[in-house]
């Protein structure tokens, strides 16, 4: 059964900045940006997220923090510890790179003790776990989706968009029938603009990690009816 729904994209989006030269002036920036359009989150790497907590202090709007980024090939107990600092800094959501290496030598364990590490070290955070889908077959995806939902998690996200792909409509829809109606999934990488946008939304997605959030945002068809499944 569909019904009509009235989508505003900004109330989706985790305004993003992860390059590795950003400066507190770009931090403040997309913080502000944030307010502005109203987006869910911001996403930052942990020595940011003190300042942007400050930044956004009473606001709607959330912190995020970038763990184990951009490999996942970190040791777990640094993934939990670095987890447990931007929690206490103020970091509302947590984007932790799964363990890809370990998924893709059927380590099923370790990947699970890696997600749970960090599910337990900051209890208080939403725990998103980044897939990095182009590096998967889709055997892998489904694999990792089931993982992360037994090990705590919340959300499954399709892409760190620093390695050779990004979010793609298909990746969504599978993560969307692997996880199930309720349990969050964000697409992410490569979403520049309204239509992509929708069409992520369309397929499955309950999030969008984007640095075009201002440009979607300010498109004639930020809100807009769409078909969507009732889950």
């Amino acid at each position: 059964m569909q019904r009509e729904l009235s989508v505003n994209l900004s109330q989706y989006i985790d305004h993003t900045f992860l390059k590795p030269d950003a400066t507190a002036e770009m931090i403040d920036r997309l913080c502000d940006e944030a307010k502005q359009y109203g987006f869910y989150c911001v996403c930052v790497h942990p020595i940011w997220v003190k300042r942007a907590s400050m930044r956004l202090e009473g606001s709607h709007v959330k912190v995020g923090a970038a763990i184990g980024f951009p490999c996942g090939a970190t040791f777990s107990e640094v993934k939990a510890k670095e987890a447990e600092i931007a929690s206490r800094e103020g970091a509302h959501e947590l984007d932790m790179v799964l363990a890809i290496s370990a998924l893709k030598s059927k380590d099923y364990r370790y990947v699970e003790q890696d997600i749970s590490h960090v599910v337990k070290a900051a209890p208080s955070s939403l725990v998103k776990v980044i897939l990095e889908t182009c590096l998967l077959t889709d055997a892998e995806k489904k694999e990792a989706c089931r993982i992360a939902m037994e090990a705590g998690a919340h959300f499954v996200k399709t892409s760190t968009g620093f390695s050779s792909g990004g979010a793609t409509v298909g990746d969504v829809q599978l993560m969307r029938a692997a996880v199930g109606p309720e349990f969050g999934v964000k697409a992410s990488g490569g979403i520049r603009d309204a239509e992509i946008a929708y069409a992520m939304i369309q397929s499955g997605a309950t999030r969008l990690g984007t640095s075009a959030g201002v440009a979607i945002s300010t498109a004639k068809k930020c809100i807009r009816p769409l078909a969507q499944e009732v889950y």
